[in-house]
């Protein structure tokens, strides 16, 4: 039976709903699914281009591993990034607020093509797409650009569990 989550930016007021993919992702899914539901402050990616992201701290058992991975995720793909302690740089995680994390996982949507997951700090950051937007991609697309143009202040990103 297929698993679905709904993922909301919480002050602009939208959401679209994402199917799971245990047949390629399992262990990122089960890891996600029993900590629903995680919510954090929302940013827009710098580099990656059309990607909106949380960081929350780790939550699974024990960490899924790389399976299912992208450096090159596509309009609807939700990906889960594990960031081990000291892989990202101390102002950005000053910048975040999230300096007293020492590793931390980010959750992200990507809502438009042309997508690279290239850090000048570190390279490639490889991530699992475990998650696929089925419902409302475009009006999240339009939001998510609006966290681009107006900014993220204020704005959350929140995932819970939808009961179809």
């Amino acid at each position: 039976m297929p698993r679905f989550m709904k993922i909301t930016l919480e002050k602009r007021g939208v959401s679209c709903v994402a199917r799971l993919l245990d047949e390629d992702a399992p262990r990122s899914c089960d890891a996600v699914w029993k900590a629903l539901p995680l919510a954090g402050d929302a940013y827009h990616a710098k580099y990656a281009r059309n990607e909106v992201y949380t960081m929350v701290p780790r939550f699974a058992d024990h960490e899924p591993g790389i399976e299912n991975p992208t450096v090159t995720p596509i309009p609807g793909d939700v990906v889960y990034f594990s960031f081990a302690a000291g892989m990202l740089d101390r102002r950005f995680k000053q910048e975040k607020g999230i300096e007293h994390l020492p590793s931390l996982i980010d959750l992200a949507i990507f809502y438009g093509r042309n997508n690279l997951l290239l850090n000048g700090d570190v390279g490639w950051v490889v991530g699992n797409v475990y998650a696929s937007i089925v419902e409302n991609l475009d009006a999240m697309a339009t939001a998510c650009n609006d966290v681009w143009r107006s900014g993220s202040v204020g704005e959350r990103l929140i995932y819970t569990r939808h009961e179809v």
